[in-house]
């Protein structure tokens, strides 16, 4: 049996890097995780090939190769799906797709022969037996939360790891908290479910051993969700850091509550996590308990914030407007909130109603929904109808993206960040960085109206902050794609 994996392309986001992506030579951000795991949940004897289309075209050739294609997708990938899947079909092939795209709502996409949702544990298997025997179903689901301590490691033979930014790993699925816009729970559930600490060792070794030095994403839900079993596989990570000179600086998602557990945030910059995603949201109290996010509501923000940084791990955040909560003065609160904090990577988005989320059961029974989820919310498309006027709505968003994201304010950010960032993640150089390095030097310091805040930072934090140097250069180059992002949510129309 020949196998081929397509992983669909994604749209210009926030989060693609496309536009920066050359300083370091590097073609996407991240690897298909999902389908280089189920590639290795499959039979070894199959042939099996791996086509990411943020790296490379799919060629007719590829796809008449195979004897069945697999598609994986996040709800962000749909347009790309919906061309890869009629590409196959136009050429008669079988295909078999997965991931979040589908898990809701399969029945939107004809030429699909059978779908595999949910966990992959759990429905692969009954899939392949079916095969075996001839006569697969359309659809294969279920709702059982598997123990991923069984999870085999990625197939990492089917890329070329130069081609990403950063390669990824995963260690645990499941969210304790239920935030009415997140679909977190309905995927995978409330209970964190974890690797062991060997299993995780084993992933680090399969990486290091294939020659990967660098950046490497945890991609969990909230890697702090089980606290017991996290602070029990750290002290091993950490030490399997040590023992290999720290060839990884890790970044993952963690939820706010990480700026209570100093225990923890040692144990995390000890295994060098230097970046954490946390959604943050709102300063909106009442917004907050709007959307159930109560785990923010308890604490000062601002201060675990500066808590993070003073433990030498960035904190990138996530923010929303158009809370039914949210009044005329969100938009300031909300500059003002990311600007004081030193956010610098802030993801602000207008709220995205999720098939199947506690919002979007909500919003069904008010009549509130309108259009299909794009999977996307860093622009001015809604989906339902908001408390507040639309229009006052998109206007402020946008006044919100203008300001953070002008060159000036930007880079008033950073300095923010340095005065209390404590840089302690061990960050080896190699030779693209320090590429990466030089080209800044041209494509802003020389070429850029960013210049001037440029070499003001570069030199402010060679004297004042030396170990942020690499984090004040790296958010430099980040602006570049920001700002592109951010010119493109301006100009959009509602």
């Amino acid at each position: 049996m020949k196998i081929l994996f397509v992983y669909p392309k994604y749209p210009d986001t926030f989060w693609s890097f496309k536009h920066i992506l050359h300083f370091i030579s590097k073609k996407a951000a991240f690897p298909p995780l999902g389908l280089l795991t189920v590639a290795a949940m499959l039979p070894e004897k199959w042939k099996k090939k791996l086509v990411d289309l943020n790296v490379t075209e799919l060629t007719d050739k590829d796809i008449k190769w195979a004897d069945m294609v697999l598609i994986g997708a996040m709800i962000v990938q749909k347009d790309s799906a919906r061309e890869v899947i009629a590409r196959c079909k136009k050429l008669k092939k079988k295909v078999v797709a997965g991931g979040p795209l589908f898990v809701t709502e399969y029945r939107k996409y004809k030429g699909v022969d059978t779908f595999v949702l949910n966990e992959a544990e759990v429905t692969l298997p009954p899939f392949l037996s079916d095969l075996k025997k001839g006569r697969t179903k359309h659809v294969y689901s279920s709702n059982v939360k598997p123990d991923i301590s069984k999870t085999p490691r990625p197939l990492w033979s089917l890329i070329n790891i130069k081609d990403y930014a950063s390669l990824a790993i995963q260690y645990s699925r499941g969210c304790p908290f239920n935030c009415e816009f997140c679909d977190i729970v309905f995927l995978n559930g409330r209970i964190p479910r974890t690797k062991t600490p060997s299993q995780m060792l084993a992933e680090l070794d399969s990486l290091y051993n294939y020659g990967w030095r660098g950046t490497l994403f945890i991609v969990d839900d909230n890697f702090i969700g089980n606290q017991k079993n996290v602070k029990n596989m750290l002290p091993h990570l950490i030490e399997w850091q040590k023992k290999h000179n720290y060839p990884f600086q890790l970044l993952t998602e963690a939820s706010t509550n990480l700026a209570s557990d100093k225990e923890l945030m040692t144990l995390m910059s000890e295994a060098n996590f230097n970046k954490v995603f946390l959604g943050i949201e709102t300063p909106n109290i009442e917004s907050l308990k709007e959307c159930g996010k109560f785990q923010n509501v308890a604490k000062d923000l601002s201060q675990a914030i500066k808590t993070i940084h003073q433990n030498g791990m960035q904190v990138m955040g996530g923010f929303i407007v158009g809370f039914d909560n949210d009044t005329d003065n969100i938009f300031d609160n909300q500059i003002k909130f990311i600007q004081e904090t030193g956010v610098v990577t802030a993801m602000v988005g207008m709220l995205n109603v999720i098939p199947q989320t506690r919002l979007w059961h909500r919003l069904k029974s008010e009549g509130r929904l309108l259009n299909e989820v794009i999977g996307e919310n860093t622009n001015t498309t809604l989906n339902f109808v908001p408390k507040m006027n639309k229009k006052k709505l998109v206007e402020g968003y946008k006044k919100i993206i203008n300001f953070i994201y002008s060159t000036k304010n930007y880079y008033k950010r950073i300095n923010t960040l340095l005065e209390h960032y404590q840089p302690k993640a061990r960050t080896r150089f190699n030779f693209e960085q320090i590429k990466g390095f030089i080209k800044s030097t041209w494509r802003i310091g020389l070429f850029s109206r960013s210049n001037i805040f440029y070499w003001k930072l570069l030199f402010k934090t060679l004297f004042t902050n030396t170990k942020a140097f690499p984090t004040a250069v790296e958010l430099a180059i980040y602006e570049l794609h920001y700002r592109k992002i951010a010119n493109r949510i301006l100009s959009s129309s509602s």
